[in-house]
């Protein structure tokens, strides 16, 4: 890391919690009790409690200490606990107190203890729906199994309903199998995805592993500020799933959903998305169907809960290429099944065992085609997506009267094969008619991507009691090896112009959507310049990222009102010492909190702590897959290291690698191209447009200085009201620089005027645009770029030279209302939450680039995900016995804008000539029009409404549930605020005042359908 201004930040807070006393969270679940007179507010001490969870026959009787405090950790989630006061000669008995566990937190429960003539008054801590924290600082919330049962969820995926919570918003990504959800307004990819407080990322990009479904979520958790040092790996938020378990007594459901799209579904011109992110069009339909059981396997001892789900999609494409003589349908079905199983054994009063796995398996199918008219991909270019997790774990935990501890070590896997082919290996050919139209593609996809990852972690956490104090040290390790097996087509692309007698013979030939790339290549036709291209080095190839992290923390309860937590944790990645440098070792994250409760009622909280992430493995790979050794290349980098743009004790061994390379023989048709074989000599010659090297001033660790202030109050014995602010700024995000950038280029604005503009988009063509706007200054050619890059393009070498750096930072600034009434006796609930936020960065993802000349300073704003203001308001009511009536508002201000270049202008998009760049195929254009800073402009607010009802009624021992649910009630034309890629999002738009081009939208009116029958 740049040690210094963390080193600054983190003393000062050292400096303040030691100055203050500090202290720590229980990571393992657990429930802190506390008892105060329900008069005096005064705590009472040495009062018996007794913690009761009928469900896995667990029972403890405890006595509250000097303070009125009763801690308990180590427990297991399953089943309710119930916490009660037994009558006494001093007091009457208080009713017993139901909580439900969520992971790697201790709830809290508060209990006013009426004299023994009157009746007790109880107020219960419930997280996430009415509630207080008397722990610590933490900003979270949470959705329990009541509200996830009655909202409205599309397809049971859990994620996508996380919107409903302050400080989540659904996310512009950077391709299209992005997590659908940012947490305070960062890239979905920093978020650390967990399942019972265990690792459930996929380390390669990011996002989670396994997609957690509905049946195997008990409670949902987001924690977005001032958590706990026993979380870590993010300078940004988490998502931490608790699962369901299995007690006592037999339960579950089997159920049927339905997406039955159009007619039902409202007409819209713009594509819907699958669960996975993909574009689908108005015939998409979704078809589901699972069931979960839970119970004993011995009485008190043994329980077990399994959930398996099972989804299949079926969406119609469209293949219209008439000049083949084919305008037909393909269809497409994605299929998910999601199978998971949890096992709990208490071996003694102290000791529970646990075992839990999740399987998942899912593949997305491209049968060709596409959305509408127009896409010419034939079906033997089609491909399927799989993404297959494996995640297993087994854990145990003690609970003594003094010690807790809890260990768990899990293996997971993930494979990832974005485009494995539908038909044999064998050439891509893309067809041409006489005017240059791509009539047609047939044969192999194109391109290989296939990741494999495995990973092992093991954590490990100890807790002791010593008076006031309560001290936690911990541990965890991570390792994952990766093997990326990538490139372009080993058999070669072609791009072939045929003649329109060639053309006519195919569409004659009866082959129609059984088209071969061998029925084409057979005609010997022309090939047109640059096109055919081989991939050289199809290999596979990758490295491992081990994570190490060691935390200790104290738990101090100064007074019976005052809670004062004070950590430290430390963490390392191994993927910083890349590039031959030392690892960054330097991160020593502390954490303080404050937690003072005026009344048993209310807490105020006051949290400040450093918060280290990781690198995505991506950031490796992608420098290990564009890479190369030429001769040609080594001299370039040996030029930029004499120029000292790169340090001159860099080891060019260890920052560049034999990664995938594709070239372009030359041939004028079919039969006159080299063989794959037969052009192995170039790899030493090929030019490359951009390649990328591993940084040899290496990489550090992102990091964030985090501070929060917040008030709960609980109004009632279900109505709870909060205020927070949150505070976050983030160093050290990775982006691209080009160590080959040309001279800094800014156009000429005294020469954009009405008359120029009107005069650029009246000439005949780009290329007399471009003429005409580089003679007016507002425009550099290539060729003149090239002119002044410090090192020129030599055979063998590359254009640009970019690498990863770790220099971007990001500002967080936000105040967050929130109201929560649960139902309690009455017929209504409620969950009502307003964000007035800000996000401001100069890096949006790990392929941001500068638009000109690696000028960061003229990048600082707003982020892709950045919303003024989120409300969010469910409502819940149940007017009849078994009927609940569900509707959800969201409603945010628009996300930015960046304003491009506009072709029909300029000629050209790269107005400073500087080339296009790999990463613009996920972020889009860098360069931006003329005067226009980087996400200037807004869209409009959006606004989505969303109705659920369910109705259950009595039926074979157990009920019946039908449910239906209306996604976008009212169908709304959103043209932000939903989750979507940003190169297919609206969020790209022209400069200088040009029409707003819609090209996406918020998906339209649609409806579900289900029945289940619970038991």
């Amino acid at each position: 890391m740049r040690s210094f201004p963390r080193i600054v930040a983190a003393s000062s807070i050292a400096a303040l919690a030691v100055g203050l006393a500090g202290p720590a969270l229980a990571q393992q679940a657990g429930i802190r009790i506390a008892l105060v007179n329900g008069e005096s507010g005064s705590p009472v001490a040495e009062v018996a409690v007794t913690v009761e969870n009928a469900a896995i026959g667990y029972k403890r009787v405890l006595r509250s200490d000097a303070q009125g405090m009763v801690q308990i950790d180590g427990l297991s989630t399953a089943g309710d606990y119930s916490v009660s006061v037994l009558a006494s000669p001093t007091f009457a008995a208080t009713e017993p107190v139901s909580v439900a566990l969520r992971s790697n937190f201790a709830s809290s429960v508060t209990l006013r203890l009426s004299p023994a003539a009157s009746a007790s008054i109880v107020v219960k801590g419930k997280r996430g729906i009415t509630g207080v924290n008397t722990v610590n600082a933490e900003v979270s919330a949470s959705l329990k199994p009541a509200e996830l049962a009655a909202l409205p969820i599309e397809g049971r995926n859990v994620i996508g309903a996380l919107v409903r919570l302050p400080n989540v918003v659904a996310s512009t990504g950077f391709f299209p199998e992005s997590p659908s959800i940012s947490i305070n307004g960062s890239n979905g990819l920093d978020t650390n995805y967990l399942v019972d407080g265990l690792d459930n990322n996929e380390n390669f990009l990011g996002g989670p592993k396994f997609p957690v479904p509905l049946g195997f979520t008990r409670d949902v958790t987001v924690l977005a500020n001032s958590y706990s040092v026993a979380y870590g790996r993010t300078p940004n938020g988490i998502v931490n799933y608790t699962s369901p378990s299995g007690g006592n007594d037999f339960h579950g459901e089997v159920y049927a959903l339905v997406r039955p799209g159009r007619p039902l579904d409202s007409a819209s011109p713009y594509p819907r998305r699958d669960l996975t992110g993909n574009p689908v069009g108005e015939s998409f339909e979704r078809y589901q169907a699972g069931g979960s059981i839970g119970g004993p396997i011995v009485r008190d001892k043994t329980f077990f809960y399994a959930n398996f789900e099972y989804t299949r999609d079926r969406n119609l494409q469209v293949v219209d290429a008439p000049a083949l003589g084919v305008v037909g349908n393909v269809s497409g079905h994605n299929q998910a099944y999601l199978g998971s199983i949890r096992i709990d054994h208490r071996l003694t009063d102290d000791w529970t065992l646990g075992l839990r796995a999740n399987i998942g398996r899912l593949t997305v199918d491209r049968p060709g085609g596409g959305l509408g008219g127009g896409n010419v991909t034939f079906p033997s270019a089609g491909s399927d997506q799989d993404r297959f997790s494996t995640l297993i774990a087994a854990t145990a935990s003690y609970s003594g009267d003094e010690w807790t501890y809890d260990g768990a070590v899990q293996y997971s896997s993930f494979r990832w094969n974005y485009g494995k082919p539908k038909g044999p290996a064998g050439p891509q050919v893309a067809i041409r008619d006489p005017s240059g139209l791509t009539v047609g593609v047939v044969g192999h996809p194109g391109y290989v991507f296939n990741d494999f990852e495995r990973t092992w972690q093991t954590t490990h956490r100890l807790q002791r009691k010593l008076g006031n104090h309560k001290l936690s040290l911990g541990g965890d390790l991570i390792h994952s090896q990766f093997a990326l097996l990538g490139g372009g087509n080993p058999d070669g692309n072609y791009t072939v112009d045929l003649t329109a007698a060639q053309l006519a013979g195919l569409a004659a030939s009866g082959k129609g959507l059984s088209l071969t790339a061998q029925d084409v290549l057979a005609l010997n036709p022309a090939v047109a310049p640059g096109g055919y291209s081989v991939e050289l080095r199809p290999q596979s190839f990758g490295t491992g990222q081990t994570l190490v992290a060691a935390y200790v923390e104290d738990e101090w309860q100064l007074s019976p009102k005052l809670t004062a937590t004070l950590g430290l944790r430390w963490d390392y990645d191994s993927l910083t010492a890349k590039g031959g440098k030392r690892g960054d070792y330097n991160n020593f994250a502390p954490r303080f909190s404050l937690n003072y409760r005026p009344d048993s009622r209310s807490a105020l909280r006051f949290g400040a702590g450093i918060f280290t992430g990781k690198l995505t493995y991506s950031v490796i790979s992608d420098a290990l897959q564009r890479n190369t050794t030429s001769p040609g290349f080594l001299a370039q980098l040996n030029q930029l290291k004499a120029a000292g743009v790169i340090p001159k004790d860099s080891d060019l061994a260890k920052v560049t690698f034999d990664g995938n390379l594709t070239v372009s023989p030359p041939c004028t048709t079919v039969a006159a191209c080299p063989a794959p074989a037969q052009v192995q000599a170039l790899r030493s010659t090929a030019t490359l447009g951009e390649a990328r090297i591993l940084n040899p001033a290496g990489y550090q660790s992102p990091w964030s200085l985090q501070l929060s202030g917040g008030y709960q109050f609980q109004a009632s014995d279900t109505l709870t009201l909060s205020v927070d602010v949150i505070y976050s700024r983030t160093h050290n995000l990775v982006r691209l620089r080009d160590l080959n950038a040309p001279a800094p280029f800014t156009p000429n604005l005294a020469s954009l005027t009405d008359a120029n503009i009107a005069l650029l988009k009246n000439q005949p063509d780009n290329a007399a645009r471009f003429a005409l706007a580089q003679s007016l200054g507002l425009v550099r050619s290539q060729a003149d770029a090239d002119a002044t890059r410090p090192v020129a393009l030599i055979a063998g070498g590359a254009r640009q030279i970019t690498v990863s750096e770790t220099a971007g930072t990001a500002e967080y600034k936000a105040l967050i209302l929130q109201a929560n009434k649960a139902r309690g006796s009455d017929f209504y609930a409620l969950r009502l939450s307003y964000t007035l936020s800000s996000l401001k960065n100069n890096s949006d993802d790990i392929n941001f680039r500068a638009s000109n000349a690696n000028d960061f300073s003229t990048e600082w704003g707003p982020s892709a995900n950045d919303r003024r203001h989120v409300i969010s308001a469910v409502g819940y009511l149940y007017p009849l016995d078994g009927l609940t009536i569900t509707a959800a508002g969201l409603f945010q201000s628009g996300q930015p804008v960046n304003l491009v270049p506009d072709a029909r202008i300029f000629g050209t998009q790269d107005l400073n000539g500087d080339g296009a760049s790999f990463g613009e195929n996920y972020v889009g254009n860098s360069d931006r029009y003329p005067g226009a800073r980087r996400n200037s402009a807004r869209l409009p607010w959006s606004a989505t409404v969303d109705l659920g009802l369910r109705y259950a009624l009595p039926a074979f021992a157990g009920r019946l549930e039908l449910s239906a649910d209306v996604f976008n009630l009212f169908n709304a034309n959103n043209q932000s605020g939903f989750a979507n890629a940003a190169t297919t999002s609206n969020q790209i738009q022209f400069g200088g005042d040009a029409a707003f081009v819609q090209r996406n939208a918020g998906p339209p009116r649609q409806f579900q359908f289900g029945a289940a029958w619970k038991f």
